[in-house]
């Protein structure tokens, strides 16, 4: 053990699922020797992380209309009447959803 070029240990652990998965990665790759396969990950391996801060605020304001639709289909249902507010507050609705996805894609477009 004294004349190990890599003298220190790291361990973890994984399930069942996440060692296939292993596997399944290091298949395509065509290795088989996993210490390296995982030695070579954990250095040169990168991890993405994603942003859904807009996505979220898109959905939201796409649930608020779908939201306000229906309460205004009830109505009009029971009633056989739609109002001119229900009309303003509905364009309002697809007015922010047209403005968030303007603005996702400004972001996308401009670096």
């Amino acid at each position: 053990m004294a004349n190990r070029t890599r003298p220190i240990r790291i361990e973890f652990c994984v399930s069942d699922y996440e060692h296939r998965l292993i596997k399944n990665k290091m298949a395509q790759l065509g290795t088989q020797n996993m210490g390296a396969y995982l030695r070579k990950m954990a250095i040169d391996g990168y991890i993405i992380k994603v942003d859904y801060t807009e996505q979220k605020k898109l959905a939201a304001a796409v649930s608020r209309a779908a939201a306000n639709i229906n309460h205004i289909c009830r109505r009009i249902n029971q009633t056989g009447h739609f109002y001119a507010e229900d009309v303003a507050d509905l364009k309002a609705r697809q007015a922010e959803i047209w403005q968030l996805l303007k603005q996702c894609q400004k972001e996308e477009i401009s670096p």
